[in-house]
């Protein structure tokens, strides 16, 4: 019996990508999985997540990563809520899936029960629509195929942050919260009058830091 797990990383950061995961797996194979130290990957040290991800590809059938650029979601929060973008993404990964797996577990970003199963059926094909979704809130921790999914996403991002940070210099991990990313954010739009290239131009401590130095950004370029 094949199941799947899907986790995102990187929803909340102002800067860079949000990156989600979808891995698949015989059901047979989550207790080695757990024995691997697979969990959330928010509860693992980064040297951790990435020994464990050559392991975790050997155990699962077949994944898919979406990398979603901060680019995107800006032209797509232009019409649409974080979470239906997150819905239209993990519609594309199962539909793009060579097997069917009967049971996907994902987890949810809607607080309300069976909200974000019903986004995500909108954009799944005929063949997918008979897949059973279990969407809930702390899947990463509850499913280790979502934690496996969790440790791909969160290692795939971080990957693309040390990038972007060989071009553009160390702004921190990216989350409002950061103070390195807040210090970044505040010279970069004090120098150069428009916010960072790789930044989401609709959350809020992008737009509170141009209107600090008077002035509002639509677009990245």
């Amino acid at each position: 019996m094949l199941i799947a797990g899907i986790d995102e990383a990187g929803r909340g950061p102002c800067f860079g990508p949000m990156v989600i995961t979808l891995a698949v797996c015989d059901k047979s194979v989550e207790k080695e999985l757990k024995k691997m130290g697979v969990k959330d990957s928010k509860l693992l040290l980064p040297n951790k997540r990435k020994s464990l991800i050559e392991d975790i590809k050997k155990m699962i059938v077949e994944e898919k990563t979406s990398i979603i650029k901060p680019l995107k979601i800006n032209d797509l929060m232009a019409q649409y809520s974080l979470n239906e973008i997150e819905a239209m993404e993990i519609g594309e990964l199962i539909n793009s899936l060579k097997e069917t797996p009967e049971i996907v577990y994902i987890d949810s970003p809607d607080a309300v029960k069976g909200a974000f199963e019903k986004r995500i059926r909108k954009y799944l094909n005929k063949e997918r629509q008979k897949i059973k979704i279990i969407a809930e809130n702390k899947a990463d921790v509850n499913y280790v195929i979502v934690g496996a999914a969790s440790i791909i996403a969160k290692v795939t991002r971080d990957d693309s942050i040390e990038e972007l940070a060989e071009k553009y210099g160390d702004f921190g991990s990216g989350y409002p919260s950061d103070p390195k990313t807040k210090k970044y954010l505040k010279e970069y739009v004090s120098e150069h009058k428009k916010l960072p290239p790789f930044s989401r131009i609709f959350w809020s401590t992008c737009t509170k830091a141009l209107e600090e130095i008077g002035t509002k950004q639509e677009k990245l370029f």
